[in-house]
């Protein structure tokens, strides 16, 4: 096996817009999770540039649809577990929105220190005009790409997300 001289790379490597050639890694599964982060950064720039256009983010999509697609009246609190942030950063976006009215707070019948969320008619049209411009966004970016790559990386990215949900809830039972 050969040794390569990892050279440190000009500029933010890990998380900048400076992405050093594969070969500079010093192993693949390093190469793997920048390349991970990358993409969903990006990914997630790419959608905020197209939503924002319209007035929405991204943070206000995921909020909107984890309040839509929620198996039953949903709180706060599981909103902003599902979507995996902090309650005050939620509180804010669900202020705008609720401001803006998308979002309604309606109070739990069986506990009144908590807050239903609910979309009113006016969020499920905003949502879906979301849910189209992400499609159209997804569809030019896979454009071209054989759709057994594109199942297999879903399936990779599944197990990656169960391994890491599975390791953080050890990590905190410890």
């Amino acid at each position: 096996m050969s040794t390569k001289t990892v050279e440190k790379p000009q500029g933010d490597a890990v998380f900048g817009t400076i992405l050093p050639e594969r070969e500079t890694y010093p192993y693949p599964e390093l190469s793997l999770t920048i390349r991970i982060v990358m993409a969903g950064r990006r990914w997630r720039s790419l959608i905020d540039e197209h939503l924002r256009q319209k007035g929405h983010s991204a943070s206000r999509m995921e909020a909107m649809a984890s309040i839509a697609y929620a198996p039953a009246a949903t709180t706060q609190i599981q909103v902003a577990k599902r979507i995996g942030i902090e309650g005050p950063t939620l509180t804010r976006t669900l202020d705008l929105l609720e401001a803006d009215g998308l979002v309604e707070r309606l109070p739990d019948p069986n506990d009144r220190r908590n807050k239903h969320m609910k979309l009113t008619q006016r969020g499920l049209e905003a949502l879906a005009e979301m849910f189209q411009i992400t499609r159209n966004l997804r569809a030019k970016l896979l454009d071209g790409v054989p759709v057994d790559d594109i199942e297999a990386t879903d399936r990779f990215l599944s197990q990656l997300v169960d391994r890491i949900e599975t390791g953080l809830a050890e990590s905190n039972a410890g």
